[in-house]
């Protein structure tokens, strides 16, 4: 009888064990979905005929016809390679499209969703060509293996979803090499007939329900380990998070352009964490790729190694933007482009054991309506991120303003949190904590954050001996402890 009960007792001890493990594993899952536009998602449709050296950059259409001048197939790139860590484990990535019309001709078409095994570029990619200097192995673009194929309707509304899990797999593994992109064509597989037209929604969309959607359900591997656990009680690690509007990538109040002494001025304050506003590249401002200057220039007068992300206010590959540089490594980032002409960048890096989402912003100079617009889109973007959250950034708005007021709902100002503990610091010229003419610049920090413990804030005199600073923007720095 006690070898019975024995016997009994293990197997409810294995039993228990095993879902534990199972909801362990659950729990480990992270979900990403990635539908904004550049740079998460690019695309184009390719066009046969005489239109095969033409690009087509705004449309995602597929089509079997008779007549090589309207055959066409739609093509995606998804950044899977920031947005999910190296080496993790895929367990599931589904691939959503929204109809946006169809042909009355046929009601029914079986469109496959196959890799694209070589990279190319959104804005120079065509039938015949996948960049400007480089042409498709096989016209019509490089397609590997075909992925999973489904009936399409040609009702506007109607969804299809395809199973890409294989391919997105071995992107993340990096099992197709260093590119870690999740590369895919849309493909009509009927018979040619004269209209098979299938037009989708595309990236673009201000409707993100209508938008192509990657959806992706990951852990991790030995590969690519799980955040160590919470630090026990009574640990913690300082945090250094600086904000900077660089005016235009380091032009200081004398009118001249020194990247050099901006940076130099910009390391001493010892920083984890950077924001810089108005960072440009090949623009007017700036002829030159301005985010890469940075970066080098904080490793050599840091010598330190940074990690960083930039994002254009346009979502145009060049032009003014946001950028951020971090002292941890970047597990993953994303963008929300703006209305107005505006960015928020986000990355999630690890700390003490903890997830940070810090984000950076612009807001618009001369408009308070364009910047409650803005805000308007930040706050419910920023809830979609994990605590703990951090966002710094110009906001050019005071702290008497419903900008202010609005952000207050969700974030803490960090400097007039510091200030109500007696521990803002700022100097006997600007005891207020100016950071232009008036309170422009913060670092906010979310209400939910808390593992984040604000320790002080400081607004810095940079001025030289001639009274020059690196920026027409003083910088502000917060210390945080994360437990």
């Amino acid at each position: 009888m006690r070898t019975i009960l024995s016997r009994i007792c293990v197997r409810a001890l294995v039993a228990v064990a095993a879902a534990a493990a199972a909801v362990s594993a659950a729990s480990a899952q992270t979900t990403v979905i990635i539908n904004q536009s550049k740079p998460d998602v690019v695309y184009a449709t390719l066009r046969a005929g005489t239109y095969a050296n033409t690009n087509f950059p705004q449309m995602l259409k597929v089509r079997a016809n008779d007549s090589a001048d309207y055959h066409r197939r739609a093509m995606l790139k998804f950044d899977t390679q920031n947005r999910i860590p190296a080496g993790s484990s895929v367990t599931s990535a589904l691939l959503t499209l929204t109809v946006m019309n169809g042909s009355a001709a046929d009601t029914t078409r079986t469109i496959g969703a196959y890799q694209v095994t070589t990279s190319w570029a959104e804005t120079e990619t065509t039938w015949n060509r996948r960049r400007t200097t480089s042409g498709w192995t096989s016209a019509g673009g490089d397609l590997g293996s075909l992925l999973s194929k489904q009936v399409v309707s040609n009702v506007a509304g109607s969804k299809v979803t395809f199973d890409v899990t294989s391919l997105v797999k071995s992107a993340v593994t990096g099992a197709l090499g260093s590119s870690r992109y999740t590369r895919i064509a849309l493909v009509d597989l009927d018979s040619p007939t004269v209209d098979s037209t299938r037009e989708f929604y595309t990236p673009a969309d201000a409707n993100s329900a209508l938008r192509p959607s990657l959806k992706v359900v990951y852990g991790a591997t030995a590969s690519a380990p799980p955040p160590p656990p919470p630090p026990p009680a009574g640990t913690s690690t300082t945090l250094r998070v600086l904000q900077w509007n660089s005016q235009h990538g380091g032009y200081g109040t004398d009118g001249v352009l020194d990247v050099d002494r901006f940076i130099k001025k910009a390391v001493s304050f010892k920083p984890d964490l950077v924001s810089f506003n108005e960072v440009e590249r090949f623009d007017s401002y700036a002829n030159y790729d301005a985010p890469v200057l940075i970066a080098a220039k904080m490793k050599q007068y840091s010598g330190l190694t940074w990690y960083w992300k930039f994002a254009t206010h346009s979502g145009a590959a060049t032009g003014r933007g946001v950028m951020i540089l971090s002292r941890f490594p970047i597990d993953a980032s994303s963008v929300r482009q703006l209305s107005h002409n505006g960015a928020v960048l986000d990355v999630a890096v690890n700390v003490n054991g903890r997830i940070i989402n810090f984000m950076t912003t612009h807001l618009y100079y001369d408009s308070t309506s364009w910047r409650l617009d803005q805000i308007a889109e930040i706050l419910p973007w920023g809830k979609g991120l994990a605590e703990q959250r951090i966002i710094a950034g110009d906001f050019n708005a005071q702290p008497t303003t419903t900008e202010y007021a609005t952000m207050k709902g969700t974030y803490v100002d960090s400097w007039a949190q510091a200030k109500s503990d007696g521990t803002a610091v700022a100097y006997a010229d600007n005891p207020t904590g100016k950071t232009r003419n008036s309170i422009l610049d913060y670092i906010w920090y979310s209400k939910g954050a808390a593992a984040l413990t604000l320790v002080s804030s400081q607004v810095f005199d940079v001025r030289d001996a001639n009274g020059v600073m690196p920026s027409d923007h003083r910088p502000l720095l917060s210390v945080f402890t994360i437990k």
